[in-house]
């Protein structure tokens, strides 16, 4: 038996690149039980507490990106000792070099491995050079070490986008004297690495978090039922809803539209729409619970966004960790509404434009932040304009909005922005709505997740609060039958296969 279990963790210690740490694998919550179990033994002792959490941590972004955790590591150290510097200087020139090398240091890491391929590509076009990308920083550890890591191409770590972010914001908010100095490097690092939020969020302020690390552990017995609502919201909403209708149907329309009508293609936009909202939100739901089982609360980082009755409501409601970032970082330092109208719009325009740039290198994610700019500056526009309108009509600007996000989902989506082009034609000159029921019976259960889904998330606020509160109230027996029985259906599920969360992959 002992031998089994030693030849076990042998095989599973190691970074396996197909088998990453996954809320939706076994191994996960395998581990999570055993960091847990210790975790009950260091709960009272919160300087134990942190540094077991950050060591599991540590162990848990290994076990999803491999060697980039000496990475991770690094920008601990580095960002640390900036940090200090920071909050040390007493002269506002040398506070703000300090600021400024933080933030160099944290995007070079972030354009070097997201933005290479996109600038070198322009380079090429723009110019007629033939600039091949190659990892560089591989090639230099080759030689120095003498190692034969693959430099071929450039890796993207997985999270790296929101650990920068995260740490930026506690740059940022010590020079605003916003937060206090976190004086130990353990600590810094718990609160930059904690694993159920580390690689797709939600983004954590260090005002909101840092305080909790020094707390003692409390958790309610309600807030132990909530926890494990969200969790298992979270998992019914990425694989029975998210997973299953990616594979067996959005996937296939959208990496072939043309072998499909109009009727599909549309159908595919709207799945995706939920598609997203249910893989991401249901990763942020589990993090939430696992967290607040661990006396740790995270914000809310979605809020029924489809209900939104215009897209600035729509952009407080999704990815809020996100949206308040760019606001409190970008927008608000470009000038906001300080400047004048023309300038807000332009503001809102720059703010999502590099808010769509953020989520990746590539043209698609361009356009789909310059379109989502263009709306936010005419919903000013049109406030400034008709500002009494803005209280009627609700459905029908609840309608609107969701079709204007719903559109933007395609270059999201989407290989290439011929394949956009592929589907609106379809949609437009191949509809083929005589056959829809035809296409409808086809897709049968997909359909029916895809409309379970959007009505459970049309469904009032006042009556989701209700079954959740009825939940939580539930006794103990049958909170652990309803698990198991949400346990045997997922499983049922996952035999069409496991998907990573979209938002690793930014």
């Amino acid at each position: 038996m002992v031998n089994k279990i030693l030849h076990f963790l042998i095989d599973w210690l190691p970074y396996h690149p197909q088998q990453p740490l996954l809320f939706t694998r076994p191994s996960f919550w395998i581990f999570f039980v055993v960091v847990l179990a210790v975790f009950c033994l260091l709960y009272k002792r919160t300087f134990w507490r942190n540094n077991w959490l950050f060591l599991t941590s540590i162990f848990f972004y290994y076990k999803s990106s491999g060697l980039f955790v000496s990475l991770l590591v690094l920008s601990i150290a580095i960002n640390f000792l900036l940090g200090n510097r920071i909050a040390k200087s007493h002269k506002l020139l040398q506070k703000r070099s300090w600021v400024a090398l933080s933030v160099v240091y944290n995007l070079s890491w972030l354009i070097y491995f997201k933005y290479t391929y996109f600038f070198s590509g322009l380079l090429n076009h723009w110019f007629g050079t033939h600039f091949e990308v190659h990892d560089w920083l591989l090639l230099g550890v080759n030689q120095v070490w003498g190692s034969h890591f693959d430099a071929s191409m450039i890796i993207l770590p997985v999270g790296i986008s929101f650990y920068t972010f995260q740490i930026i914001s506690y740059i940022i908010d010590l020079y605003r004297k916003q937060v206090e100095p976190i004086k130990n490097i353990f600590d810094f690092g718990f609160y930059v690495t904690f694993f159920p939020q580390l690689v797709a969020g939600p983004i954590v302020r260090a005002s909101s978090f840092v305080p909790q690390m020094y707390t003692g552990f409390r958790l309610h017995t309600d807030e132990f039922g909530q926890g494990l609502f969200l969790i298992l919201n979270g998992l019914i909403k990425k694989i029975i809803i998210a997973d299953y209708i990616s594979i067996n149907f959005v996937d296939r329309v959208f990496d072939n539209p043309l072998s499909y009508s109009g009727f599909e293609n549309l159908l595919a936009v709207y799945g995706y729409s939920i598609q997203i909202y249910c893989d991401f939100s249901g990763y942020t739901d589990i993090a939430i619970g696992l967290a607040l089982w661990m006396g740790f609360r995270l914000q809310i980082n979605f809020n029924s966004p489809y209900r939104a009755a215009n897209i600035t409501d729509f952009w407080r409601r999704w990815h809020i960790s996100l949206s308040s970032w760019l606001k409190d970082y970008l927008y608000i330092p470009l000038g906001g509404n300080r400047k004048g109208k023309i300038r807000t719009y332009v503001n809102l325009f720059l703010t999502m434009l590099l808010g769509g740039l953020w989520h990746g290198a590539n043209l698609r994610f361009v356009i789909w932040g310059a379109l989502h700019g263009l709306y936010l500056a005419v919903h000013k526009l049109w406030l400034s304009l008709f500002p009494k309108l803005e209280a009627r009509f609700r459905i029908l600007r609840m309608a609107i909005t969701f079709h204007l996000v719903t559109f933007t989902w395609m270059a999201f989506r989407a290989r290439s922005m011929e394949s956009v082009r592929q589907m609106c034609d379809q949609m437009v000159h191949h509809f083929k709505g005589s056959f829809a029921w035809e296409i409808i019976q086809a897709y049968q259960l997909v359909v029916s997740l895809i409309l379970l889904a959007f009505i459970v998330h049309w469904l009032p606020i006042k009556w989701k609060d209700w079954y959740r509160g009825k939940f939580v109230l539930l006794p103990l027996w049958l909170k652990i039958t309803g698990t198991v029985l949400v346990i045997f259906m997922l499983v049922q599920f996952t035999t069409a296969g496991l998907q990573p969360f979209i938002y690793f992959q930014f």
